[in-house]
């Protein structure tokens, strides 16, 4: 459900809706062009997630429909806003002008990739925790099953990850990501601003990452409670998503 964003994102990359008739250069293949940097990034982040993770997967409990139909929303939409942005004469002035100074001299544009890097290297390693829980379940399932000591069309196992950040809250792939999307989004556009009518402007990476918190955290914070009732030994001191506060 989410390989439409990277398809979308390349498609509006390359198509640069904003760009036409304007005195932007197109988006070099060099990775001496941030914006191709950048762009690479959130490619990577997408074929780990939207590729490589389901095939490594083990089977996962059934979801409503209307979970990857929102989802097919939110991933069409990120992809097409980011595509454009990224293509955009604003991303160019940002990144590359003499106004700001190149990206690649700022200092906040490479604490930004650190973030990212970062943040995607915890996501990965915490998912992977999770993964390896249900793998040996599953192994221990088909033991049982093999004996005749159970069915194969038991249900689901869970368990108590542990490890990592698993230690101070339930779900540390939800907080590592969020660390990856605000690097992203402090290397690539401004930072959002208050103006005085009381509006932020915000660019589409900001956007994006606000709009993962605001789904996310509920998300989250409602697999803790589960986790709670479910597991009568589960770490009280855990928190749901942000160590020692949510």
């Amino acid at each position: 459900m989410e390989i439409v964003c990277p398809i979308t994102f390349v498609a509006t990359l390359i198509k640069a809706p904003l760009s036409q008739g304007s005195a932007t250069p197109p988006l070099s293949l060099s990775l001496r062009d941030p914006r191709t940097l950048l762009s690479l990034l959130f490619l990577i982040h997408y074929v780990n997630r939207a590729l490589i993770y389901p095939l490594r997967s083990p089977p996962r409990s059934k979801a409503h429909i209307c979970v990857p139909l929102v989802a097919l929303f939110f991933q069409t939409t990120s992809g097409s806003l980011l595509g454009t942005y990224f293509s955009s004469p604003e991303a160019y002035a940002f990144l590359n002008s003499p106004r700001f100074g190149s990206a690649f001299s700022r200092p906040s544009f490479w604490l930004g990739i650190t973030f990212w890097f970062l943040g995607w290297t915890g996501n990965v390693l915490h998912d992977e925790i999770l993964m390896d829980i249900r793998r040996d379940a599953l192994k221990k399932k088909q033991e049982l099953v093999d004996k005749g000591r159970a069915k194969s069309s038991d249900k689901p196992h869970y368990g108590i990850p542990r490890g990592y950040l698993y230690h101070y809250i339930s779900y540390p792939n939800y907080f590592c990501e969020w660390i990856e999307w605000a690097g992203f989004s402090l290397a690539a556009a401004p930072f959002p601003s208050l103006s005085y009518t009381g509006f932020t402007t915000a660019d589409p990476p900001w956007l994006f990452f606000f709009s993962l918190v605001f789904v996310m955290w509920s998300r989250a914070y409602r697999g803790h409670l589960w986790y709670l009732s479910k597991f009568p030994d589960y770490p009280k001191e855990r928190r749901a998503v942000i160590p020692f506060i949510l």
